[in-house]
C-alpha cells in the first residue's frame, strides 16, 4: 500500500507545477492520514493506512518548526515562493486550523513579507465559521471541486459520510473571487467502475459550476506522480488546455493549466 508522503510537521521547500518554490506544512501525523475525502489519486495513500501514531501537532508545535526554518532560510538567502498548507490529509480538520493560519500570517510577515499563504483544502470545512474566516485571511485560498457530478465525486474523492455536493458548491461561492478553484482531470477505472471527468458532461458541469461560484480563478491539473489506484491515468496536457479554453470561453474566468 502507497504510504503517507510526509514524515515532518514543516517540509520542502519543493517546486510546485502551481505555485513555484514551496515550503510544506503538514497538520496531519507525520506517520498515518486523516482526511475527510479518500481520493483515488491521492500521493500520500489511501485512509486505510491508519491515523499512525504521531497524532496532530500542536499550534505551538507547528510555530516553533516554522520559524526555524525560516529564520534558517532567511539567514541562507534561500529563495522561497509560497508557504503552503497541504500534507498528509485535510489541514482544515486540525483544531487549532485558524490559529495556525494567523502564526504563519505573523511569521511570513516577520521572515519573507513578499511570500503568499497557501492552503489546499479539499471545501469539506467550509461549513466551520472558523475555517472559512481563516480562509479568508489567505493569500491563496484553493478549494477543491474535482467534479460537479455527484456520482463522480462519490467514485473518485469518496468523501466521508453526510458530504453533499451541492451544499460544498454553495460554500465556495461564498468566496466568489477570493477563490481559487483546483480541479484534478483524470481517467481509468476503479473495482470495474470507469472514471473519466474530461467528458463532454463532466465539462458542461463544471462550468455550471464555476459560473455561479464566480473564482477569481481556476486550477485544472492531472496525475503528476505515483497514485494509489495504479489504474487511473493521466490526462495530456492538449486535453488540459483545450478544456482550460472551453471553460474561459464559457465563463471569462481565468484558467491556470499545470502541465
Amino acid at each position: 500500500m502507497q504510504r503517507v508522503l510526509f514524515h515532518s510537521t514543516i517540509f520542502g521547500p519543493i517546486h510546485s507545477r502551481r505555485l513555484g518554490t514551496s515550503l510544506g506544512i503538514n497538520l496531519m501525523p507525520d506517520d498515518g492520514k486523516i482526511c475527510s475525502f479518500d481520493c483515488l489519486y491521492c500521493e500520500a495513500g489511501y485512509n486505510a493506512q491508519g491515523p499512525g501514531t504521531t497524532g496532530l501537532p500542536s499550534r505551538e508545535q507547528v510555530r516553533a518548526d516554522l520559524e526555524a526554518v525560516l529564520a534558517g532560510m532567511k539567514a541562507d538567502g534561500r529563495q522561497l515562493d509560497v508557504i503552503t498548507f497541504s500534507g498528509n490529509g485535510e489541514p482544515t480538520l486540525h483544531p487549532d486550523f485558524a490559529g495556525v493560519i494567523d502564526d504563519t500570517i505573523a511569521l511570513r510577515d516577520k521572515y519573507f513579507p513578499a511570500v503568499k499563504i497557501s492552503v489546499l483544502t479539499n471545501s469539506t470545512r467550509l461549513g466551520d465559521e472558523s475555517v472559512a474566516e481563516a480562509l479568508r485571511r489567505v493569500d491563496n485560498n484553493i478549494l477543491k471541486l474535482d467534479s460537479a457530478i455527484p456520482s463522480t465525486v462519490k467514485l473518485l474523492d469518496r468523501p466521508a459520510p453526510g458530504y453533499d455536493l451541492e451544499r460544498t458548491i454553495e460554500r465556495i461561492a461564498t468566496f466568489g473571487k477570493q477563490a481559487i478553484v483546483q480541479t484534478m482531470i483524470c481517467a481509468g477505472e476503479h473495482d470495474g467502475q470507469l472514471i473519466d471527468n474530461s467528458t463532454d458532461a463532466e465539462v458542461e458541469a463544471l462550468i455550471d459550476a464555476y459560473r455561479r461560484i464566480k473564482p477569481g480563478e481556476i486550477m485544472l491539473y492531472s496525475i503528476d506522480r505515483p497514485t494509489p489506484c495504479t489504474t487511473l491515468h493521466r490526462v495530456p496536457v492538449e486535453t488540459l488546455r483545450a478544456i482550460a479554453a472551453r471553460i474561459t470561453e464559457a465563463t471569462g474566468i481565468p484558467v491556470q493549466v499545470a502541465g
